[in-house]
Parts: structure tokens; C-alpha cells; sequence
């Protein structure tokens, strides 16, 4: 348990008491959500599997957009009383296993001193870096001092959720990290981070080293403020050939997870279009990975059983438009998943975020699917509706 969450006086994480004398269920009984999703991540079994999804705390909602109109996004993202109130609302409305905090990736370049602006369109960073001078001016970061709102809402989130449900923190991985810092927005088409790669792959490496040191001690402030376990997202690796992935990213990638392993925690990682990648990223020894939707399930978990030493589990991976269609659709791939994930070490996601368009059905219908899955009936756990914040 970490320190912060004793200090709040919650309960430890133990076992759930074993199944009723004479069952025939192999699993204990009465999990909370929050044993689930951790016996799930630890690769143990249980009696269904937790349930969250990326994004879930956003734009599909109703309540999100209602308090987003008297505020802007990174009004939302720096005040920890509008970030626990964010992060709370989709488990207000549906059963979910875990909360994950509502933040943003790009908080890691601002508080590198990168101006970070959101206009519609996407994100927009200044000034760019490019040069070894740009690497080099970049000053280093102690998360707890420029980083720590984000420890704030942990704590208040965490004190909300007590011990009934798992809290995820998160990071962008030091690629994806860069790769909006050397373009300075979105993009399709990497040119200048890949320019970087190819022309100066020290410079590269060099920056993605500063960035790692920065991302293990901001994870761990979010471990330390009471996260059950934190999310690594390397959204854009999946853009690199496996060579040039395994040459100059991976390294940094690993150093993270290293890290924060070495230390006690929990992590997952996921990278989008990661199905060339799939060896490098299962060898990196995260106890959680992700997977999008391109990626098929039981290949990838065949693949992590075959890893020496800890068992990987695996998150996800249903496409976010398939929420669009028939919930018996959503219940008959939601139960395909299940059968190629395997018994153990499987967390229903989706294989990306949410999309804003969402149907609030559409969720509803993945969400009762996953519960449809359980060997006994366990009642959904839902956080009591609270006044709304202005």
C-alpha cells in the first residue's frame, strides 16, 4: 500500500474471503471493485474481469460538457477540486472497476517550461525543440514542485473513493512526449521527430533520457499520493519500424518500468498500433499491457505466456466505435475477447479512448457485458451522486 493512502486511513488491500463451502466456483467471492482490478492486473484470478475504460472521464458525458462551459480545459486539468469532480463522474453513472485520473499527458512539456495552448484543432507546444541546445535548455523537474496539483487531486480522489474502488495515475511515455515537443502539434506524419531519428539519433536519445528521468519521479508522485497503479501511454511508438523502436526508444521505455517495478509499483503500458511491436513491448516486464484493437487478443496472449518470469496481464482492446453498435454485438464481442484473453490476467478496455460521440448505450451495454461475464452475481459498485460543481 502507499504511504499516502495509509495516511488516510483506508484498508489495506487484502484477498476477498474464499467462495461458500460446497461451490464449484474456483475464484473467492465478494470482491470489491478494487481487489478485482488488482487481482486482475497481478495476473490472479477472479470472479470477473474489471472494467474501466480510456477516456472514460470526458466529452461523451453530459455532466463533463455541462461543467466544462464555465471553464477551459487546463483550468480543468490544474485545479484539483475540478479534476477529482471529472474523474469521478463516469463512476457515479456506470460500474466501472477503476478511476483513472482526469489530466493530460502534455502537463510533462509545460512544466518543462513549453507553453501548452488547446485550441480546437488539437494541441499547439512552443517553442519547439529541435537542436541539442533546445535538450539542453531544457531544465530538469521535480514533479512534486511543479507537478503537484496533480498529487492534490490524487489524494482528494482517493479520499472519495476509500477503498472500494482502484485509482490509475498516468503518463505519456517519452517518445509520444517528444514527439509533440520536436513537432509542436499533433501530426500525421512525424517528420521532424523521424528527421531527428535518422539525422541525429543522439539528440533524440538524449531527450528521451531527460524525459524518462522526469516521467519515473512523476509516476511516482502519483503512486505515493495514493494511484493503484499507473498507465504509461506510448500512443505514437507504433509509428517506428520495430528496429528503430527497439534502438533508440525502448531503452528509455524500460528504464521507466524498471523503475517503478524496482520500486514497488504498478504499471501498464499501451502504444497504439502496436502489432509489430508486440515482442518488445510484452519483454518489457509492466504487469499490465495494452493493447488497440487492431491487435488479436489471443495471439498477444499467447505471446506474454511464453515471457520469462512475472505474468503480463493484458488490457483491452475493443474498437471505440463498436460501442456504437447493438448491445447483443457489443455482449458477443465482449464475450470473443474473454474467450481469446484466457481465465487470468484479462482487463476489459476498449483499444483507444472514447470518442466524444459515444452513446451513453453503448458504454452502458460494454459495461453490463463485462458483469455478464461473472461466476457468481456481484451487483455493480457505484459512487452515491453528489451536488454538482459550478
Amino acid at each position: 500500500m502507499h504511504p499516502a493512502a495509509a495516511d488516510m486511513d483506508l484498508l489495506p488491500v487484502t484477498d476477498p474471503p474464499p467462495a461458500a463451502a460446497g461451490s464449484r466456483l474456483t475464484v473467492p467471492g465478494n470482491f470489491t471493485p478494487r481487489q478485482r482490478f488488482l487481482a486482475a492486473l497481478e495476473h490472479r484470478p477472479v470472479d470477473r474481469p474489471p472494467v474501466w475504460m480510456m477516456r472514460q472521464a470526458g466529452r461523451y458525458l453530459p455532466e463533463y460538457r455541462a461543467l466544462r462551459q464555465g471553464h477551459s480545459f487546463l483550468q480543468m486539468v490544474h485545479t484539483p477540486e475540478l479534476a477529482t469532480e471529472v474523474t469521478l463522474q463516469p463512476l457515479r453513472r456506470f460500474g466501472f472497476d477503476a478511476a483513472i485520473l482526469f489530466s493530460d499527458i502534455l502537463t510533462i512539456p509545460e512544466a518543462m517550461g513549453l507553453q501548452v495552448d488547446f485550441p480546437e484543432g488539437g494541441p499547439v507546444l512552443q517553442p519547439v525543440v529541435r537542436t541539442a541546445a533546445d535538450v539542453a535548455r531544457l531544465p530538469p523537474v521535480v514533479a512534486a514542485e511543479r507537478l503537484g496539483y496533480v498529487a492534490d487531486a490524487l489524494r482528494m480522489i482517493r479520499r472519495e473513493l476509500g477503498d472500494q474502488h482502484a485509482l490509475l495515475g498516468f503518463s505519456g511515455a517519452p517518445f509520444t512526449l517528444a514527439s509533440y515537443m520536436i513537432e509542436g502539434k499533433g501530426t500525421r506524419t512525424f517528420e521532424h521527430i523521424k528527421a531527428m531519428l535518422y539525422g541525429q539519433p543522439e539528440v533524440l536519445r538524449a531527450l528521451l533520457d531527460k524525459l524518462a528521468d522526469v516521467v519515473i519521479d512523476y509516476l511516482q508522485m502519483q503512486l505515493d499520493a495514493g494511484a493503484d497503479a499507473v498507465q504509461l501511454f506510448d500512443t505514437w511508438a507504433g509509428e517506428l519500424t520495430r528496429a528503430d523502436y527497439d534502438a533508440v526508444v525502448r531503452p528509455s521505455t524500460l528504464r521507466i518500468v524498471q523503475a517503478i517495478v524496482g520500486r514497488g509499483g504498478r504499471i501498464i503500458v499501451f502504444a497504439k498500433h502496436p502489432g509489430h511491436l508486440l515482442e518488445s513491448t510484452a519483454s518489457l516486464g509492466a504487469h499490465g499491457l495494452g493493447l488497440d484493437w487492431r491487435v488479436e487478443l489471443g495471439a498477444a496472449a499467447a505471446l506474454c505466456r511464453q515471457q520469462p518470469g512475472r505474468p503480463t496481464s493484458l488490457q483491452g482492446n475493443l474498437d471505440p466505435i463498436e460501442l456504437f453498435a447493438p448491445a447483443a454485438h457489443i455482449e458477443r464481442r465482449v464475450r470473443a475477447l474473454h474467450t481469446a484473453a484466457g481465465a487470468t490476467g484479462w482487463i476489459a478496455n476498449l483499444g483507444h479512448g472514447v470518442i466524444p460521440s459515444t452513446p451513453i448505450a453503448g458504454v452502458e451495454a460494454f459495461v453490463a457485458a463485462v458483469h455478464g461475464l461473472a461466476s457468481h452475481g456481484a451487483a455493480p459498485v457505484l459512487l452515491p451522486t453528489r451536488a454538482a460543481l459550478a
